[in-house]
């Protein structure tokens, strides 16, 4: 008996040594995605810790007026005079709806919801298609309107005649355009923070075109270009390495945010991009616009954005000193405080 059950159970040495070398390459591999998740939920951790902490006083109560030709300058901090709710009652329309820009997530505007709910107001972020949590590869979202989608299905589920104020970041800024376009009559206000305002058969991507150089160029020969479909194919999105990622978007911003920002930045689908976009005066142009420009970005410089406040000139123009591409992490309270501004303008 003894002896059948050691024939039963004798292996090869080479076996066993193959063997136990895919047991240790699978537990290592294990333990890599575990280390890799551990990592990812200390620094949501430290987001959500920081949030909680993130007293972010409101601004004082703004003189009313109109905005169309007024110009204003902020740089944090800004005055601790506590924000009364009460006078946001009279307010029509509270809901503001924030769209990230490229490669972000909803995930990046966790300290402005928590300021705009102590002032009283509804903010809703959302993940475009193929960004954020969504599940949606990004190789596969090939044109902007099935990018802007989570906006759009957010518009359509809108009750009656009930309208939001929109805010678009970086690329979000032709998302919220193309929302316009299609919804105008849901729309009470649209901001565009540091982002491609772009005007009828503009392409976001000749707003960025100074920074990243000519489309045709950069189609080809752009070191940060995935081809998701194979090399043979065209490029479907692309991806900045982390140090230059930091340079461009964070340079301003906390350390924690930056690391926040490292695990869940995901690649930028092309399609959306190197589409031009078609507005009118009919739909599009009758939506009240304003524009924050952020006066120490890289990614979309200062001069960038004031061409395109220019060219396609909005309702109101503010401008926030010392802020990244960022501002929702480098000037949380200058942001807070002129998106509070702007819903009061009537």
């Amino acid at each position: 008996m003894g002896n059948r059950f050691m024939r039963m159970t004798k292996k090869d040495p080479k076996e066993i040594s193959g063997s136990k070398s895919k047991r240790m390459g699978s537990r290592s591999q294990r333990k890599l995605l575990v280390e890799e998740e551990m990592l990812q939920r200390q620094v949501l951790s430290m987001a959500l810790h920081q949030s909680q902490r993130f007293e972010g006083s409101m601004s004082r109560r703004l003189n009313g007026g109109n905005t169309a030709s007024r110009r204003r300058t902020l740089s944090d901090p800004f005055s601790n005079g506590k924000q009364l709710p009460e006078f946001l009652d009279s307010l029509k329309c509270k809901k503001i709806v924030l769209i990230h820009g490229e490669g972000f997530g909803a995930w990046c505007w966790y300290k402005t919801i928590a300021l705009l709910e102590e002032a009283g107001l509804h903010p809703t972020a959302l993940d475009l298609k193929g960004s954020g949590i969504n599940t949606t590869d990004s190789n596969h979202v090939t044109t902007l309107a099935e990018f802007s989608e989570p906006l759009i299905d957010y518009l359509q589920n809108l009750e009656g005649d009930e309208k939001v104020m929109l805010v678009g970041h970086g690329v979000g800024g032709a998302c919220i355009s193309y929302a316009m376009e299609q919804y105008p009559e849901k729309v009470a206000k649209a901001i565009f923070l540091c982002a491609t305002m772009v005007s009828d058969g503009q392409r976001p991507f000749d707003v960025l075109a100074e920074e990243l150089g000519p489309a045709e160029h950069f189609m080809k020969e752009s070191k940060f270009l995935i081809h998701g479909n194979g090399k043979d194919k065209p490029p479907t999105g692309f991806m900045f390495e982390r140090q230059l990622m930091r340079g461009l978007y964070f340079h301003q911003s906390p350390a924690k945010d930056v690391a926040l920002a490292m695990v869940s930045m995901r690649p930028i689908p092309l399609g959306p991009v190197m589409e031009k976009i078609t507005l009118s005066a009919e739909k599009y142009g009758t939506c009240r616009r304003f524009y924050i420009q952020t006066l120490d970005d890289r990614a979309l410089s200062p001069d960038a954005q004031e061409k395109l406040v220019r060219e396609n000139p909005p309702e109101g123009v503010f401008k926030i000193k010392g802020s990244d591409h960022s501002p929702f992490f480098s000037k949380p309270q200058s942001l807070h405080k002129i998106l509070v501004e702007i819903a009061q303008t009537s």
